[in-house]
């Protein structure tokens, strides 16, 4: 029950994605190739709430677990990835960035073309859970109180407004928590959310931080199938750590310096 989760963390999926999309996107190829490594091998993707529920409650999990999860909302998951989670009959979770999406919310600025409210109702109407990704998906630890509060609570609001029920889950846009910031998504009502991490989710890591590994345009199907398995993480991505906690140090900087500032 306690064993590590693989939480693999897709975007875009499309043939062409825009230029800003691109290297986080996979080919709907690629996804239907990584679907099949999944059924495969024997693993039982489940909702984000589902695994929560579980490691709150001691639940039993199956015996080879699998979060697949999107970020931000793009088209191209109803379009090219939700025929092939039907058709495996795999659960997943969306992440919406709700001033992203088309429609009566849209505050524009996203990298590519985004679902719309209608698409997202299908998603959901097939199981697929609808979880929270901030309104305008900023960089959540850069945000004072006001607009933190703001972000995260409108993103809930209109999710709920649209589909008729209250998301339970968040992820945080680009991966980035702080305390505060997990303090204000749980008390905005979310009972559970995920950063990146580039790891396996383990129960230790509380319900407000739990890691992800990356699934990106390069990367293959033999890649793919050791993440899944859980081998040779810290490798594949030690550039990426690297990375982030060099810029990790520049946000708690810029953030010291707005708090000397008063801003």
């Amino acid at each position: 029950m306690s064993a590590p989760v693989p939480i693999l963390m897709y975007h875009a999926v499309g043939h062409r994605p825009a230029e800003a999309a691109y290297g986080l996107s996979v080919s709907p190829g690629a996804f239907a190739e990584q679907m099949d490594v999944l059924a495969d091998r024997g693993f039982t993707p489940l909702t984000t709430a589902g695994l929560a529920h579980a490691w709150r409650s001691a639940g039993a999990l199956p015996r080879r677990p699998v979060l697949i999860t999107f970020d931000d909302g793009y088209e191209g998951v109803h379009r090219h990835a939700l025929p092939v989670l039907a058709k495996h009959g795999f659960a997943a979770t969306l992440f919406v960035s709700t001033g992203w999406l088309r429609g009566a919310h849209e505050e524009g600025g996203p990298p590519d073309t985004m679902l719309d409210w209608d698409q997202v109702r299908e998603l959901a109407a097939a199981g697929t859970e609808i979880g929270g990704h901030s309104h305008t998906h900023p960089q959540l630890d850069q945000l004072g109180d006001d607009r933190l509060w703001f972000e995260t609570l409108r993103c809930k609001e209109i999710v709920t407004e649209e589909l008729g029920t209250r998301p339970v889950s968040f992820a945080y846009p680009y991966g980035y928590s702080s305390r505060r910031v997990r303090r204000t998504v749980r008390a905005a009502g979310f009972a559970q959310a995920l950063a990146v991490g580039n790891a396996l989710a383990e129960r230790r890591q509380g319900p407000y931080a739990l890691e992800r590994v990356t699934v990106r345009r390069g990367t293959g199907i033999e890649e793919f199938e050791r993440l899944v398995e859980g081998r040779a993480i810290g490798r594949t991505f030690a550039r990426d750590r690297v990375l982030t906690k060099g810029y990790a140090m520049v946000r708690r900087g810029r953030q010291a310096g707005r708090a000397l500032a008063g801003g």
